[in-house]
C-alpha cells in the first residue's frame, strides 16, 4: 500500500536526541494512525554515533527508512528525502521534535480544504527562545516582505512543513540557490533554503495556508545569530536577484 503521509527527518549529529527517545515519540503517534505512512530519516554525514543508532532503530522498527549522505546541509537532506519519498503528503520535520509529531493533526485537514502547501507557524509564540532568536526573526520578517514579498507568511522556519507530493518534487526540480547542494563542512544550517522553497511555491500560485502549532526551544550549537543573520540576507538577496533574471519562472 502507498503510504499517505511520507515524513522526512534530515539528521545530523543527533546522537543526544536519538538516545533521548524522540523518534520513540514518532513511531508511537503513527501506530495509532489509520492512515498508510512512512518516515525517511536522511542521516547528513554525521561524525557521532548517529548513523549506527539510526540503522539500529530502523532495523527494530517497522516504516522506518534511513539515507545516508554525505554532509550536504539541510538542503541536501530535505532534497534526498523528497526523491525518496512515496506519499500523497510530505512532511518535513525535524528529529529534535522541537514541534511534536502530533501537530499533523492541525496540518492535514488543509490539504482536503483545496490547499497545496500547508507550514507549521510558531505565530510568536517561541517558548523558552532566548532574545537573539526572537530579534532575527522578527528582522527576518521584515526583511523577507521587502525583498521578496512574502508579507503574508509569518513564519518561513519552522522546521513543520507539509507539501502534495508532486508539489514538492516540482519545487525542489525548480530551486536555484540550495537546487545542486553542494558538500560541506561543520554545521550547515541555512534559513535561505526555507524561504527560497516558499518564494517558489507562492510564484508558482500555489495555495499556501499557515497554522499555530506547538512548539518549544530545544538548545542547538547549530546556531550563530551573526553568522546566520549575515548568511540569511545574503540569501534573501539572491533569491530576489534570481528573480530579478527571470530564473525562477
Amino acid at each position: 500500500m502507498m503510504p499517505h503521509v511520507s515524513v522526512v527527518i534530515p539528521s545530523y549529529n543527533e546522537e543526544t536526541n536519538i538516545r533521548l527517545g524522540t523518534l520513540d515519540k514518532v513511531s508511537r503517534y503513527f501506530e495509532h494512525q489509520k492512515y498508510a505512512w512512512e518516515v525517511i530519516i536522511v542521516d547528513d554525514g554525521s561524525t557521532d554515533a548517529s548513523p549506527e543508532l539510526l540503522d539500529s532503530f530502523a532495523k527494530a522498527t517497522s516504516g522506518f527508512r534511513i539515507i545516508h549522505n554525505q554532509h550536504l546541509g539541510k538542503a541536501g537532506t530535505v532534497i534526498s528525502g523528497v526523491s525518496a519519498s512515496k506519499g500523497a503528503i510530505i512532511l518535513f520535520s525535524d528529529l529534535d521534535q522541537a514541534t511534536p509529531i502530533a501537530e499533523l493533526e492541525k496540518v492535514l485537514p488543509w490539504f482536503e480544504k483545496g490547499y497545496d502547501v500547508v507550514i507549521g507557524s510558531r505565530s510568536g509564540r517561541r517558548e523558552g527562545a532566548p532574545l537573539s532568536r526572537i530579534i532575527m526573526a522578527r528582522g527576518f520578517m521584515m526583511l523577507r516582505g521587502i525583498f521578496l514579498g512574502l508579507n503574508g507568511i509569518t513564519d518561513t522556519q519552522c522546521g513543520f512543513k507539509a507539501f502534495k507530493a508532486d508539489i514538492a518534487q516540482r519545487i525542489i526540480s525548480k530551486l536555484r540557490l540550495y537546487g545542486k547542494p553542494q558538500k560541506t563542512q561543520g554545521p550547515m544550517v541555512t534559513a535561505g533554503f526555507d524561504i527560497e522553497v516558499l518564494f517558489l511555491a507562492k510564484q508558482l500560485g500555489y495555495n499556501i495556508r499557515e497554522v499555530p502549532v506547538e512548539w518549544h526551544y530545544v538548545e542547538t550549537r547549530r546556531v550563530n545569530p551573526i553568522k546566520d543573520s549575515f548568511e540569511g540576507l545574503r540569501d534573501i538577496l539572491m533569491i530576489r536577484w534570481n528573480a530579478m533574471q527571470g530564473k525562477y519562472s
